[in-house]
Parts: C-alpha cells; sequence; structure tokens
C-alpha cells in the first residue's frame, strides 16, 4: 500500500499486539511513541484517539483505533500476509477474535482490579459471564491445537496467544499447560521477537 501507517503505542502497553501485527506483515510503518499520561491526552492525540489510548494507526487518511479492529483491518488491508482466512471460512476467526477483545480483555482486567462478578445476577449482565468460565471457555478453544481458527497462523492466534502469554507473565491469568503449549510457538515467531527486541530498545531510551 501506498500511504503510509503511522503506529501510536507504547512499548510497555497493549501496542505490542499491534506492533507484533506489522512485524508478520513486512509492511513499512512508522512509530509515535508516546508517554503514558497528558502526551496521551493532547488534543493532536486525542483527534486520533478520544480515548487517550494507544495502540492506534493511521493508514492515509483512516484511522483505526482498538487491538482488535486494528488486527482485522491490517489482515484485510494486506492479504498477501495471509493473515486471514478465506472469508468463507471465518467464523471461529471472528469468534476468537471478539472473545478476545469482548470477553477476556474485561474479564482479566476486572479480576486483576481485584473484583469479579459473584452472582447469578451480575453474571447475566455481563457479556463475559464471570472469569472462570471466561478462561474456562478460552482453554477449552486452544485445547490441542495448533491454531485457533483454521489450519495456519491468523490474527485471531496472534491476539489469543498475546494475550494468554502476557497474562500469565504478569499472573492476571493462572498459568495452564494448554495455556502455554498453545501460545508459546506463537510467541516464539520471528516477527514477534523483532517486536520485542525494538520495544526493549524504546524502553531502554525512556
Amino acid at each position: 500500500m501506498a500511504d503510509e501507517i503511522v503506529f501510536y503505542t507504547n512499548p510497555q502497553s497493549r501496542g505490542a499486539m499491534t506492533h507484533w501485527m506489522l512485524e508478520e506483515i513486512g509492511c513499512p510503518y512508522r512509530m509515535e511513541v508516546l508517554a503514558f499520561g497528558p502526551p496521551m491526552k493532547t488534543p493532536d492525540y486525542l483527534a486520533i484517539n478520544p480515548m487517550g489510548k494507544v495502540p492506534a494507526i493511521k493508514h492515509g487518511n483512516t484511522v483505526v483505533t482498538e487491538t482488535g479492529a486494528i488486527l482485522c483491518y491490517l489482515a484485510d488491508i494486506f492479504p498477501e500476509a495471509r493473515l486471514a482466512p478465506p472469508l468463507s471460512a471465518r467464523g471461529a476467526y471472528y469468534r476468537w477474535l471478539f472473545f478476545v477483545a469482548g470477553c477476556c480483555e474485561p474479564a482479566m482486567g476486572n479480576k486483576a482490579s481485584g473484583w469479579n462478578p459473584d452472582t447469578p445476577e451480575l453474571q447475566a449482565r455481563l457479556g463475559y459471564g464471570s472469569y472462570e468460565r471466561t478462561i474456562d471457555t478460552a482453554a477449552k478453544a486452544v485445547e490441542g491445537k495448533r491454531f485457533i481458527a483454521g489450519d495456519r497462523f491468523t490474527a485471531a492466534d496472534l491476539y489469543m496467544a498475546s494475550f494468554l502469554h502476557w497474562g500469565m507473565m504478569f499472573g492476571a491469568i493462572e498459568k495452564r499447560p494448554v495455556f502455554e503449549a498453545y501460545a508459546r510457538p506463537h510467541v516464539e515467531r520471528p516477527a514477534n521477537k523483532r517486536a520485542e527486541e525494538q520495544a526493549a530498545k524504546l524502553t531502554a531510551k525512556a
């Protein structure tokens, strides 16, 4: 694609998933590294993402925020990278991408903050139900599988593997053999290692 991709991130944020995705694609991109706090709340950046958070990308005149949306967008815009299944086979791909965004992320975030819906009434109000149900569902989704949606690596694997890896690393998700067996080969991919090396250098400069 002729238009430049500008990648707004912080090396110690969820931007790591987008960074990995950009390395998988192999397209040129320019990083704009923002510190947490006031630099993410400037008028210029709020015009990109009114939430004042990273990651975000700008591709020509198109702005995309939210990790799941960014991954889907990049997979579609760069089909030669083969990070999305054919259109006729995207059911599981979409299901697990949005399961991470809609269930896993809020369930883990609430648990890490010391809160978990512990009554049937509360669980009925929340899309993810409970942390336990969400994590058990993720375990069933990846058990015995190399790939979560088809017969090759896709953006859905990137999102799920990254979520599980970081969650276990920081103690927000209990380590389970099924999670480690699924996530480990994916996070060892060369593209992710390149992204991690770049992020480490940026963190060292901060």
